[in-house]
């Protein structure tokens, strides 16, 4: 997999933004990674992490992981997940080899590591990557909140996997209910060549609307590097993760996503840009997992009533 700087999608979307000098000067830290280094003694304090890969059928999820410190093991360029997906979600027993994304995150400091590169190694009890790339991101847009196990993991839906799953593409109320009061989810994108990508979006709670069976949000201003928009462009495969961390709820859908451009003005994020999804896939879950909610983003804008694109 060839990590040669930015990629055709991500250029375009880059240009198309007007922010090609500024994506310039951060080319370097998409340079071979070193896990091994700072980054793992971060990677190791995580508890909580997202996974995008592949299943048996090809389609792409995004997945919860979850455990105790030390769920993640960085050794040279190898990161190893020691609690993979459980029997139930759609990245259990994920095929290898196969190219993957996974992001760390810690809410209670707002700090992210994304991780991208194959899955040269799995068993029902860890997963091996050979990163890639390995970064930081900012920590805008995260809400702080004080992950725990909510109960003891036993079995059925409290093992922490689906309790139901529809084949078909069709948001249920209760779906629709837990997405538009979400105030972050995470996006898993691919790229034909470059892999896999995973990352979180957050807001306010409103941020990400349900229309006439499509999902879509703004995309708020970042670090201009535009990996997910940027696999968007080339691949619209996507991959969708939302929790519920009041109740542990989970909601994944797997589908096609594409970017749109419109007035700045159309919408609270002030770029010109939104993205839209299409579910085509739909599984309901539930985690072990409670996240009481410290504070917003000092970032998060203010949600307004959009206008049409």
């Amino acid at each position: 997999m060839s990590t040669a700087g930015f990629h055709e999608g991500e250029r375009t979307i880059q240009r198309l933004a007007g922010v090609v000098d500024e994506a310039d000067r951060l080319q370097g830290m998409l340079q071979p990674p070193r896990p091994g280094g700072g980054l793992g003694a971060v990677l190791a304090a995580r508890s909580f992490a997202v996974l995008t890969g592949r299943d048996h059928d090809g389609t792409l999820w995004t997945s919860p992981v979850h455990g105790e410190p030390g769920l993640l093991v960085a050794d040279g360029t190898n990161v190893t997940v020691h609690t993979p997906p459980p029997a139930g979600d759609p990245l259990h027993d994920a095929p290898v080899p196969q190219h993957v994304g996974l992001l760390a995150i810690d809410f209670g400091i707002r700090r992210r590591i994304r991780v991208n590169g194959e899955l040269t190694d799995g068993s029902a009890d860890t997963l091996t990557i050979l990163a890639d790339q390995a970064f930081g991101n900012c920590p805008s847009y995260i809400q702080q909140r004080d992950l725990s196990v909510s109960r003891a993991p036993g079995h059925g839906a409290d093992a922490g996997y689906p309790r139901d799953t529809s084949d078909a593409g069709s948001l249920r109320q209760d779906h629709m209910e837990l997405i538009r009061n979400a105030d972050t989810f995470f996006l898993g994108t691919t790229h034909p060549t470059r892999g896999a990508d995973a990352s979180h979006k957050g807001g306010r709670p409103g941020f990400v609307r349900v229309e006439d069976g499509e999902i879509w949000w703004p995309d708020y201003a970042g670090n201009n590097m535009f990996n997910s928009l940027g696999n968007i462009a080339v691949d619209p495969a996507a991959a969708l993760l939302f929790i519920d961390f009041t109740t542990g709820r989970t909601l994944q859908l797997s589908g096609e996503a594409r970017v749109e451009w419109l007035d700045p003005s159309a919408d609270e994020g002030g770029t010109g840009r939104r993205v839209r999804f299409t579910p085509r896939w739909i599984r309901s879950g539930e985690i072990p997992l409670h996240g009481d909610l410290l504070s917003y983003s000092p970032y998060n804008p203010a949600v307004t009533t959009p206008r049409a694109a």
